[in-house]
Formats: structure tokens, sequence, C-alpha cells
């Protein structure tokens, strides 16, 4: 089964996430805070194919919890999920670690094509 983490702090484009990659077959876990999102990526000892963050929340915002997985994992798939679009932004989440940047609002069906193009990547590069 295909793992996804997925961390965002508003409730509904969390579920709206969670429903759109449940449905394209993905297993889902989901947090709420950046903090969360470490404490279930140890917990579960890593065992995520890929990692979708929002970047605005409060605590610990998404481009810290992001340095941190990628400190940790090399092969864990990054997509960062945020309402900042300008280039420099961009720039700072992908230095980050991120391995993808989607702004809102999104379309679903971009969001499990995006998922589903890393996976691939990520799949290809282990085989």
């Amino acid at each position: 089964m295909k793992r996804v983490l997925v961390c965002e702090d508003e409730d509904v484009i969390r579920g709206f996430v969670i429903y759109n990659l449940k449905r394209a077959g993905y297993e889902v876990v989901d947090v709420s805070s950046g903090e969360a999102a470490l404490e279930t990526y140890a917990r579960e000892k890593g065992a995520f194919d890929i990692a979708v963050l929002d970047i605005m929340m409060p605590g610990l915002d998404g481009i810290s919890v992001c340095r941190a997985l990628r400190a940790q994992s090399k092969e864990l798939g990054i997509i960062l999920l945020t309402a900042k679009a300008q280039a420099a932004d961009r720039e700072e989440g992908l230095q980050s670690g991120a391995d993808d940047y989607i702004t809102k609002p999104f379309s679903p069906s971009e969001l499990v094509k995006r998922v589903g193009a890393l996976m691939r990547r990520k799949m290809k590069e282990h085989a």
C-alpha cells in the first residue's frame, strides 16, 4: 500500500486532500500540526512514501517539518501545499528539501497526479 502522511491545520482542506488521495487508492494518515507530523513519522518508523505538508501552520511550520523529515530520509517524497505563491517562497520550499510545491487553491486531480508522479519517480529510483 502506498502511504501518505498529510499535515494540514485547516480541517476542510485536510478533509478534501484525504478524501481525494483515498479515492485514488492511497493509505492516508493525517495530522493537523507540524509537531504531530514529526511525532507520527517517528512513531510509524518512517513508513511513508510521501508527505504532503501545509507551510503556514501555527507552531512548527511546514518548512521546518520538511527540513526535519528530509534530514531523516532522503527517500521520502515531500510535497508542500501553500497559499504563498511568490517565486522566493517557492525557492525556499524547494531548497528546504521538498520535491514539489503546490499553491492553493489547487484542483484535487492536480494533487493526485503530482502525488502519483512523485510516487512513480521514487519507486523507479528504488527499482
